[in-house]
């Protein structure tokens, strides 16, 4: 896959109604799109400060691409390949659709600006037959992956970090949780405009309503979401953080939240029930701001300030 291919963005289909093939054929075809140089006018032009390349990462069970970005200097002005870096695993949003590469601008000057090396795990992606379970595990062993090779990668295990965005931040706030029971200390974790429920309330939110079909049609979106996330049957609690039994003693958060969102309201009340449970939490909200308004930094004037944020809170939280 290469962000300098030519493609043409396909239109959205009926997502109510889409069948398995249709849903593969349109991935595909927006992933093309998304991972395009003609996307960047929307997508935002990477920082020449960080190095960008495609790995593959041996999983039990399988083999995964990570989108890896690593400052070319130490910051100090020295040419050279960086070592013992603070980490950042960043998961991308999308659920059904979606690629690393799509969020090359925010990662790029993550890791330029921090430093840092982040890795980005390309998901796999709901489908029939590939329920939210998966790339939750995704998330997580790549996570695990990384810190258990840290010498190879050139990074410090003791300055971790987890990011995502949209359903990414559902893996990456699942991600904080398992770290949390298996004994990790992670320093910080950044969800933005996150989904953090597919249970059958996920539509319960005053925000779901008031933004359903405007400025985006979300609801048709986030059904299709919910519907491929959990197998028919099974118990949609456990890849739902919304409904985690313990939120005590997790990396401190930061919560991202544009407000003209379906799934604000998803953020809001994660952060309360964060805070409630003695977990530290900053929640900001971006007025007037869309849903993954933090990869559109060509047409969303916020994106930037955003990123600024997120820099300060991670740079904070993984100094030594």
């Amino acid at each position: 896959m290469s962000e300098t291919t030519i493609a043409t963005r396909p239109p959205e289909p009926d997502f109510s109604a889409i069948t398995a093939e249709e849903l593969r054929a349109y991935r595909d075809a927006e992933n093309r799109w998304r991972a395009s140089g003609t996307a960047r006018a929307i997508l935002g032009e990477p920082d020449p400060g960080a190095a960008i390349v495609w790995q593959q990462v041996a999983l039990p069970g399988r083999d995964l691409p990570v989108r890896v970005y690593r400052p070319v200097s130490t910051g100090d002005g020295e040419a050279g390949t960086p070592t013992d870096l603070p980490l950042v695993v960043h998961v991308h949003g999308g659920g059904f659709v979606g690629t690393a590469a799509q969020c090359d601008w925010t990662n790029s000057h993550l890791a330029a600006g921090l430093p840092a090396l982040v890795v980005s795990v390309e998901h796999r992606l709901l489908a029939p037959g590939s329920p939210l379970a998966n790339a939750a595990d995704d998330g997580w062993d790549v996570l695990q992956h990384v810190l258990r090779h840290a010498a190879q990668w050139g990074v410090a295990p003791a300055r971790a970090a987890v990011f995502g965005e949209s359903c990414g931040a559902l893996i990456s706030a699942l991600a904080a949780i398992r770290a949390r029971e298996a004994g990790l200390e992670l320093k910080a974790q950044v969800l933005v405009n996150p989904v953090v429920d597919v249970t059958e309330t996920m539509f319960d939110h005053p925000s779901t309503t008031e933004y359903a079909y405007s400025p985006t049609r979300a609801l048709p979106q986030l059904r299709l979401i919910q519907r491929l996330a959990v197998p028919p049957r099974a118990d949609a609690g456990p890849v739902s953080p919304l409904y985690a039994d313990d939120l005590s003693g997790l990396a401190p958060a930061l919560v991202v939240v544009p407000t003209r969102d379906a799934v604000a309201d998803h953020g809001r009340r994660y952060a309360e029930q964060l805070r409630e449970a003695g977990t530290p939490v900053r929640l900001t909200e971006y007025p007037g701001a869309k849903h993954a308004f933090l990869t559109l930094p060509g047409v969303e004037p916020q994106a930037e300030t955003a990123r600024a944020e997120i820099l300060a809170f991670l740079r904070a939280a993984l100094a030594k």
